[in-house]
């Protein structure tokens, strides 16, 4: 299966700052315009608070999309005028590509790089900071509609004005939406779980969290 061309809405890069409660983060990102660099560890000018848990080759790029947000509005109307593309410390913004569609292992082409769907986003309550409301991150998670990290396969000049291009799936990938409905299930069966952990292009640390599942189910009856 090929996904359609896909115009970016926005792309956006931050540097770590200090939210309203006091903690550090590079959640508040700026909308850029200008051509620029992708690497191997993301995009020019784009810095993480903590390397121990952000950034890297394994999260250089996160994309969101665009049309969960008036989903989280609902949810939470006092903060409705916040919740636009751009707001939730991703890089890509975008219609038409939603955990449903997207599989992990899939590759997109953007100007001159590669990048490749590797783990979804793992929502931490620093979301909850940035917008100053409670619960936003848990409903996020909890509804599977976190948006994803890709890892950059070929570095290259971007821009904001091309779109992403879907070059290949893997056979036998596995949607994030499946993702999420397995990894939020109280007592997923192995099998499913397995299929997941062994995706080629799962990240380490999320094959890892897989494969201890399975080892404690294998324990305790499946």
């Amino acid at each position: 299966m090929t996904l359609p061309l896909t115009p970016l809405l926005g792309v956006y890069v931050g540097r770590p700052s200090r939210l309203p409660d006091g903690r550090r983060s590079a959640i508040i990102k700026q909308r850029v315009e200008a051509p620029l660099q992708l690497t191997l560890t993301g995009l020019q000018g784009d810095k993480v608070a903590d390397a121990r848990i952000h950034g890297g080759p394994e999260m250089a790029v996160h994309h969101y999309p665009a049309e969960h947000f008036a989903r989280w509005a609902s949810h939470f109307p006092e903060i409705a005028d916040a919740l636009v593309p751009g707001s939730i410390g991703e890089n890509l913004s975008a219609h038409g590509l939603t955990e449903e569609n997207v599989h992990i292992g899939d590759v997109f082409r953007w100007g001159e790089a590669e990048m490749e769907v590797c783990q979804p986003r793992m929502p931490c309550i620093k979301i909850n900071s940035r917008y100053g409301v409670e619960g936003l991150a848990e409903v996020i998670m909890k509804a599977g509609r976190c948006g994803w990290y890709l890892r950059v396969l070929r570095p290259g000049e971007v821009r904001p004005d091309q779109p992403l291009e879907h070059m290949a799936r893997p056979s036998g990938s596995v949607s994030l939406a499946t993702f999420w409905e397995v990894q939020n299930a109280h007592r997923p069966g192995i099998e499913r779980l397995q299929a997941i952990a062994d995706t080629p292009a799962l990240s380490p640390k999320w094959q890892r969290k897989f494969q201890q599942r399975i080892a404690w189910l294998q324990r305790n009856g499946g």
